[in-house]
């Protein structure tokens, strides 16, 4: 998950792409980047770390021009941020294109090899962004005439684009010279919208990972960009759409509405606020069915996603909700965490518990979801230190026991804690009482009710099933082993870092 924007507007937009990127910081922490457009000049500045840290004065003021891309990059397949996989990314031929991409191609190393032996272009780097970027550059090169471009020709590129490419992918991009291009791939698994504000000197557009974007910066949502659709605004804001792929439908990504959305996000005219409500009253219905056994004293949330779920589920069970943890909101990123000590460390300091809601209580822990269970081991552990009788915990999403590929890092399967294991087994791992997952069907139900036209939802990495049809057991080897050989290296470089900072302490 990455968060992606782009805009075409009649002011310097610099600070708008900047103010942008923070609303959608949620979506990635690894790195971001901003580039202008002025005419068919770019100007680019991307870096590691928060929105915050990547961007000085001196930086902003470079950045010239109406129209812009930017991206904030959340790392999947277990890869640690490097400077060369940062987004967007360029290439300058056969025009001056940068890109900014969410989601994951499933068919990667079939494109490198297709670009490196019949598009004759290279790829410099392991991300599949990268790889979507050339083989847009490559498709524009086929369609374009003399090498101009139109609204029809850069069409006929993305609908190249949707029968090279497998996966999924939402994608804004910044043609020299000619405009703002946005496409969200035929299954429309991961998130595209945009908007539009009235000005005295014409419409500006913004495109964006998700509402709030619009919200926040002054723009009207129109609707969201249609599963397979590209739309296109030229530098002077005028508006061109088309459908790309001949065979599109509907199947946004589940995981959104759990967990990754804001909750003041509307997806595919779903509201996301509205979803984690239904998800706790669901949860309350299962509880009242099949847990009359648990004596709950007290319903405790685990900040920050999980909040509107529980309240929805104290109100219908008629249990007393509390805070019961304070989130430390001012801790910085936690650069090494190489070993399960220092990661467990890092749960305590990012979260506190108020003891005088645990002392003596039957505490009902809820969580949006349970994936590596470490967070909750942690968490039920803290909740027995301030002086809980017993923990429950319930979890507002089903048992998390499959890869995802489309875009979420989802771990190995050995690492996630569902995968192999009952629902007793599991709270044994974690140390609570009793634990309560949400059902596969009554999620799908929460989140459909909010929104009847939608019917489908990628939801593989909970029932296993990969809505493109292309991940065969093969794929889902190799996707592990790469992550095991990135978190492998990860650790190698954490050790080095840890070990220059002792050096220089002994200096």
């Amino acid at each position: 998950m990455c968060g992606i924007l782009g805009v075409v507007a009649k002011i310097p937009v610099n600070q708008l792409l900047y103010d942008g990127l923070l609303v959608l910081q949620h979506r990635g922490q690894d790195a971001a980047g901003i580039v202008t457009a002025e005419g068919a000049t770019f100007h680019m500045h991307k870096g590691g770390g928060m929105v915050r840290d990547v961007f000085r004065t001196r930086n902003m003021r470079a950045l010239i021009g109406h129209a812009g891309v930017a991206h904030t990059r959340y790392p999947t397949a277990g890869s640690a941020w490097s400077a060369a996989e940062s987004q967007p990314f360029y290439v300058n031929s056969p025009f001056g294109i940068v890109l900014g991409h969410n989601g994951n191609l499933t068919n990667t190393e079939q494109l490198k090899n297709d670009l490196f032996r019949q598009d004759l272009r290279h790829v410099n780097t392991n991300s599949d962004s990268e790889v979507l970027l050339n083989v847009l550059a490559h498709e524009l090169q086929e369609a374009a005439t003399n090498y101009k471009l139109d609204p029809a020709t850069i069409f006929a590129a993305v609908s190249g684009v949707h029968r090279r490419c497998r996966g999924a992918y939402a994608a804004v991009v910044m043609i020299a010279g000619y405009g703002l291009l946005a496409f969200r791939d035929p299954y429309g698994i991961r998130p595209l919208v945009f908007g539009r504000a009235e000005t005295d000197r014409g419409y500006e557009y913004l495109v964006a990972s998700e509402s709030v974007a619009l919200d926040t910066l002054g723009f009207h949502l129109v609707r969201d960009v249609a599963p397979g659709e590209a739309i296109f605004i030229d530098m002077d804001g005028n508006f061109f759409s088309r459908q790309c792929a001949q065979h599109a439908s509907l199947n946004p990504c589940i995981f959104e509405f759990v967990y990754l959305a804001r909750p003041d996000s509307v997806i595919d005219g779903i509201s996301v606020y509205a979803t984690r409500l239904r998800m706790g009253e669901s949860l309350a219905d299962k509880i009242n069915r099949h847990y009359g056994h648990v004596d709950i004293d007290v319903v405790i949330p685990i900040p920050d996603s999980s909040r509107p779920a529980a309240v929805e589920l104290s109100k219908h069970l008629n249990l007393p909700y509390r805070e019961g943890f304070i989130k430390n909101r001012y801790i910085g990123r936690t650069f090494i965490m190489p070993g399960q000590a220092i990661r467990a460390r890092s749960v305590r300091q990012k979260l506190n518990a108020i003891g005088m809601e645990f002392k003596g209580k039957n505490v009902l822990l809820v969580d949006d979801s349970i994936v590596r269970g470490t967070t909750s081991r942690e968490i039920v552990q803290m909740a027995r230190d301030a002086g809980a009788r017993k923990v429950f915990f319930a979890s507002a999403a089903p048992p998390v026991r499959f890869a995802n590929v489309y875009g979420i890092d989802m771990p190995t399967r050995e690492e996630l804690i569902a995968s192999g294991r009952t629902e007793p087994q599991i709270a044994r791992e974690i140390g609570c009482d009793e634990l309560i997952y949400q059902d596969l069907d009554a999620l799908v139900d929460d989140v459909r009710s909010v929104n009847p036209k939608v019917t489908s939802f990628e939801a593989s990495c909970f029932s296993g099933i990969y809505i493109t049809g292309d991940v065969t057991q093969e794929y889902l080897d190799g996707v592990e082993q790469q992550r095991r050989d990135g978190a492998r290296q990860a650790d190698i470089a954490a050790a080095a870092t840890q070990l220059d900072l002792g050096l220089e302490l002994v200096d």
